[in-house]
């Protein structure tokens, strides 16, 4: 019997399989205690998994999106709040006498937030294999180790691997399931809902900040980094809420757990133009988007000197990061199709301007101004990926086309803090650096136009083909209903 019949939709089935004629068999199925004589035919047993999926709305849900909204507050909190840490390892591991200090030091904060995206192919694979609640409690265990191990050391090149590797895979493989498994709950509500889950990275954003300031003043480096520890402990069980309600792509493929290389290496994401073009264009935006999360701390430092409360700017950020996840993550659901894309070009648009911006505020109101302005489109920017993404590929492909975007997004986000650290190393300024951050989002964001164009291009080709289709099989008709005694019982063929 196939999973998820009911004993009276098979008898009802049984019931007109008797009626019919003995004349013509058809292949049997038979019931889990193997009777033969409780057979119906394989073609007429109504297959659960070709039925539409109805999400709850709700429910346990809740629960889940409280979960997912943890998992983002705490991977993406800490990451965020990398710059306060940044200038803690620069006084701990370096001297004022070494060139490329800012250029090394910024390669771990770097190397962190790179590593989380490009993990994500990867990640999208295992979550599709066995399930986004082992993935996500398997990633959380393994950065719990990574964030643990890195305040045992006492040098930079370490680090690099305990934080910059081993703790971002675990982010990685802990964080994309968060995403995944918000649609198996939620459909109508999935924008809101994003909104909310995208928003724990801003209230983390907010608090931590202050947290890790504290921490790092009275109890240390090391220390302030197994509290930190606790975070992900709290994440690791968060992660056994992630009851999947819709079975794995690669489980309704097979029936088994051991899927074909070729159905885990989805490529039918990419026979979309639409999906290319986006998973390219977010990208090239993305070149300066971590620029001001790793570097504006030091940069408030060396123009409003060391007393200034730089710690407000990122509360700034996370405040309206928090705000614009839950104004456009709404909004977005009352946005049409693929329209959602403008969504995030009007963010681009201003999160490059507000980085050019920044060199210019010689008053520290106008830096908080900017850092308003900035969060709350990067609040825009973030909550309507998952969103755009179902419109682009469709839900059963979604895993593996948000990985692969996270994947190609790794590179800018990756060399974009060092190379502002080695622009200000070379030119004792970050003027230069805050420049350059501003131009890639203006670049992807123009790029990003293209996709609702192209998307109503291939929706009216779709339906002409249809037409087309429509007409060619009435034509036949007519033609088979002309043709001579066709359907006359006077020329001696039966009508049965």
């Amino acid at each position: 019997m196939t999973e998820g019949n009911g004993l009276p939709e098979h008898s009802a089935v049984q019931n007109e399989a008797s009626a019919g004629s003995a004349a013509e068999e058809k292949p049997s199925t038979e019931m889990e205690n193997g009777d033969r004589s409780a057979s119906v035919p394989a073609d007429e047993v109504a297959d659960p998994e070709t039925e539409e999926f109805v999400h709850p709305e709700g429910g346990w849900g809740w629960v889940v999106m409280l979960a997912a909204m943890w998992c983002n507050g705490s991977v993406f909190g800490i990451q965020n709040a990398f710059g306060i840490l940044f200038v803690s390892l620069l006084r701990e591991f370096g001297s004022e006498n070494d060139e490329d200090l800012r250029f090394r030091t910024a390669w771990v904060g770097s190397l962190s937030m790179g590593m989380i995206f490009f993990c994500s192919p990867i990640v999208s694979v295992f979550t599709d294999l066995l399930g986004c609640r082992i993935t996500a409690v398997g990633g959380s265990a393994v950065g719990l180790v990574g964030l643990l191990a890195s305040s045992f050391v006492t040098s930079l090149g370490p680090m690099y691997f305990t934080y910059g590797i081993v703790f971002a895979c675990g982010c990685s493989f802990a964080y994309q399931p968060s995403l995944v498994i918000l649609g198996h709950y939620f459909k109508k509500r999935l924008g809101l809902v994003n909104g909310i889950v995208t928003a724990g990275s801003s209230v983390f954003t907010i608090t931590l900040p202050f947290l890790l300031s504290g921490l790092l003043e009275k109890v240390g480096r090391q220390n302030t980094m197994r509290i930190l520890c606790i975070f992900m402990f709290i994440l690791m069980l968060a992660s056994f809420t992630y009851k999947p309600l819709i079975p794995t792509k690669s489980k309704k493929q097979t029936g088994s757990r051991c899927p074909r290389l070729g159905q885990l290496f989805n490529v039918n994401i990419w026979k979309s133009l639409g999906y290319r073009i986006w998973a390219f264009g977010i990208p090239a935006a993305l070149y300066g988007y971590f620029v001001p999360y790793v570097h504006l701390m030091k940069h408030v430092e060396e123009r409003f000197g060391k007393d200034a409360n730089k710690e407000v700017l990122l509360m700034c950020i996370g405040i309206t990061s928090g705000v614009g996840r839950l104004i456009f993550g709404r909004v977005a659901d009352y946005v049409p199709g693929v329209n959602k894309v403008y969504l995030q070009v009007s963010s681009f648009l201003v999160i490059g301007l507000m980085s050019m911006m920044i060199p210019l505020c010689n008053i520290f109101g106008g830096l908080i101004a900017v850092c308003l302005l900035m969060g709350l489109f990067d609040g825009c920017f973030i909550c309507i990926m998952a969103p755009i993404a179902f419109e682009l590929v469709g839900a059963d492909d979604v895993s593996q086309a948000i990985g692969f975007l996270l994947g190609l997004m790794s590179v800018p986000m990756t060399v974009g803090p060092p190379i502002a650290g080695f622009l200000r190393d070379r030119l004792k300024s970050y003027d230069l650096a805050f420049y350059l951050a501003g131009i890639p989002p203006l670049v992807g964001g123009a790029v990003l136009c293209l996709i609702p164009w192209v998307e109503a291009r291939r929706r009216k080709q779709a339906q002409e083909q249809a037409q087309d289709q429509e007409q060619d099989v009435s034509q036949k008709m007519l033609d088979t209903e002309k043709a001579p005694g066709h359907g006359d019982p006077r020329t001696g063929e039966s009508v049965l």
